[in-house]
């Protein structure tokens, strides 16, 4: 199955719309954090050439400015595979994964609604 096929059903499963996250859209991606459990994501609504995903491990988001670095979707499925499957969730969708866990939800403070 394609990675766009599980995007669309992970959308159908929790009920959400699907918003594709193109190829050559960036992405902020805190690199150095990957190692860590659980693995983070979040989006925020797409601005110019960003689909709006943040991604991150650990327990802690640091404001720091060089926390997250770009990086373009199509190169996600070899640093952070396991989250290509949530990237078709639309702004708002949080995404916590670790050993046995799956936690996603809509978080409508990050929509600004």
């Amino acid at each position: 199955m394609n990675d766009h096929m599980r995007q669309r059903q992970n959308c159908e499963r929790f009920g959400a719309a699907f918003i594709l996250s193109e190829p050559s859209a960036k992405v902020g991606i805190a690199l150095g954090t990957l190692t860590q459990s659980p693995l983070n994501a979040l989006r925020h609504k797409p601005e110019g050439d960003t689909c709006g995903w943040y991604i991150w491990g650990g327990e802690v988001l640091s404001d720091a400015p060089d926390f997250f670095q770009p990086l373009h979707v199509e190169h996600l499925s070899a640093i952070c595979a396991d989250l290509v499957p949530y990237l078709g969730l639309g702004p708002g969708w949080r995404v916590l994964l670790a050993p046995g866990q799956e936690d996603v939800w809509f978080d409508r403070a990050l929509t600004g609604n």
